[in-house]
């Protein structure tokens, strides 16, 4: 059986690239965590590290074994969690991945209930994409993901349960007043994150041509400034305009265009009494 302290190593070495690193964030001697790997080799019968000039790179079976190990220790450290909420929720922790315009607006709210009705729950939040968010969810690392979506139909990996949470209408940004995305066929554009990316390319191929993109940016405040300052058009979700809104910008509402909001969870429900909290303000903050 796989040492889970010896994983952990593993872990933090794939994660820092070096052993001297590792051994800083584990606090182990740097031939602490030699000998765990050795041990580690041992015990696999594969050989996991080599060396690469005075340093070390992970072979083609430890970044395997590190990319698994590190899927069980989430699972494993959630499980810790999961077990100190079942006290009566007087302490532990969840933890929530979220999208930007999320944290900028519901999310917070959210935190406030969450600590109102169990102050000895601690809420961990990280700020990032709905891949991300779900490939942390999947990992383990996280116990709630919100995230967002364009197509409402096509199913998720096995595993994850949405949650439904709202409707989120986007919205035409331009300099002066926006007009129908079809007149805009000549004019250039700013993208956003992958997802919105493709959904802009998606609108204006059925508003018969390809956008110009001329800038791409996730930073609503950025995008709003070039906005205002004539260099081009966008489109924003209802949420990236409530957290952020340049009054210098015109906005106008695109028919059929709108992304599902969800909070993403592994599993089927009963969900775990923390991460079921957490849902609960999530609802509330709504």
């Amino acid at each position: 059986m796989l040492d889970v302290v010896r994983l952990r190593v593993l872990v933090a070495v794939a994660r820092k690239g070096s052993l001297t690193a590792a051994a800083k964030e584990l606090h182990y001697s740097q031939p602490s965590v030699s000998h765990h790997l050795a041990r580690l080799e041992a015990e696999t019968g594969a050989r996991l590290i080599q060396r690469a000039g005075r340093g070390i790179r992970l072979t083609e079976a430890g970044r395997l074994l590190a990319e698994r190990a590190a899927e069980i220790i989430g699972r494993l450290d959630a499980t810790a969690d999961e077990l100190a909420a079942h006290v009566g929720l007087r302490s532990g922790r969840v933890r929530l991945a979220g999208f930007p315009s999320a944290l900028g607006t519901f999310i917070p709210k959210a935190a406030k209930v969450l600590a109102r009705e169990h102050p000895g729950l601690r809420l961990h939040l990280t700020e990032t994409e709905p891949p991300e968010a779900l490939r942390l969810l999947r990992a383990g690392r996280v116990d709630v993901a919100v995230i967002f979506r364009y197509d409402d139909t096509a199913p998720e990996d096995g595993g994850l349960h949405l949650i439904h949470l709202l409707d989120d209408p986007s919205y035409l940004v331009s300099s002066t007043p926006a007009g129908a995305i079809a007149d805009h066929a000549e004019s250039p554009w700013i993208a956003g994150c992958d997802r919105c990316r493709s959904h802009l390319l998606d609108i204006c191929e059925k508003a018969g041509f390809e956008p110009q993109i001329s800038f791409t940016s996730d930073d609503i405040v950025a995008v709003q400034a070039l906005v205002a300052a004539g260099l081009g058009l966008t489109m924003l979700p209802g949420l990236a305009l409530s957290a952020h809104r340049n009054p210098e910008v015109e906005v106008a509402e695109v028919p059929g265009s709108t992304r599902h909001v969800y909070a993403a969870v592994y599993g089927e429900p009963p969900h775990p009494p923390a991460t079921e909290a957490l849902l609960q303000s999530l609802r509330e903050s709504l």
